[in-house]
């Protein structure tokens, strides 16, 4: 069961909300196989929740102090928003957003991004 193995790993890694984050993984993903288009290079299974708890894990380490939610819907867009055709963007956050209601991702801040490329 994928949402077991998403819980146990989420805890290992300091999430205390584990549980329900884990079902959130799998209702993303399950939601994403049903309403999204079919693509070959789609992916919905143990090794997209393992991509995504892997993200999760490692902005955890960086921001112990965030909010779970935010960190996991952050994990969640991170892993999938690069392989989604442009149509399905839209029906993907859909789905994100009925399953992180009330929750906002803080800006990106590219400020050392920006200027490392200037110099």
């Amino acid at each position: 069961d994928y949402a077991l193995i998403g819980e146990i790993m989420l805890y290992s890694m300091g999430f205390v909300d584990a549980r329900s984050l884990s079902a959130k993984i799998v209702a993303v993903y399950r939601l994403c196989s049903e309403q999204l288009s079919s693509q070959h290079h789609y992916d919905y299974g143990m090794r997209a929740v393992k991509s995504v708890l892997t993200a999760a894990g490692n902005l955890k380490l960086s921001y112990p102090k965030e909010d779970e939610s935010v960190l996991m819907l952050r994990a969640i867009n991170d892993v999938n928003l690069p392989k989604f055709l442009a149509h399905d963007l839209p029906l993907f956050e859909g789905i994100t957003s009925d399953l992180f209601p009330g929750v906002v991702l803080p800006k990106p801040d590219y400020d050392n991004l920006t200027d490392a490329l200037c110099d």
